[in-house]
């Protein structure tokens, strides 16, 4: 249970850093060979965090609206001491170009590797809307 609950926890500061906008501790929670496939890729598997830097470059650190994202569900599967894989819905809410609130879902996995005594994201899955609201 304590080991669920240290991966919701780092899940939870990942998307933190994404809402922030702030590559730095983006790129300290992920393995520099992050993979992933997700709805801005268009159905291709991403290497590396080239591809997400663009978008925290570009948008999430120039976003001055608040985002709110709540984790909902989370289920989190142990794979040994240093492995962990972890499935949720995420909610987020946002102030569009108008004015007005939004909320998109997404459904998304996350593969965490321990190294060195620290979680690193290895693997992300997202289906759904894109995790990043375009104003």
């Amino acid at each position: 249970a304590v080991r669920k609950q240290e991966i919701i926890k780092i899940t939870e500061q990942l998307i933190e850093a994404i809402n922030n906008g702030d590559f730095e501790a983006y790129t300290k929670i992920c393995d520099p060979g992050l993979t992933s496939f997700e709805p801005e890729a268009l159905g291709n598997l991403v290497e590396g965090m080239d591809f997400h830097k663009f978008y925290f470059e570009n948008l999430l650190s120039k976003n001055s609206k608040p985002i709110h994202t709540t984790i909902l569900n989370p289920h989190v599967h142990v794979i040994g001491e240093d492995a962990a894989c972890i499935a949720y819905i995420r909610l987020t809410q946002y102030i569009d170009g108008q004015g007005r609130p939004r909320t998109t879902q997404s459904e998304e996995t996350r593969v965490w590797h321990r190294r060195d005594g620290k979680w690193l994201n290895v693997h992300y899955h997202c289906s759904g809307a894109p995790a990043a609201p375009l104003q």
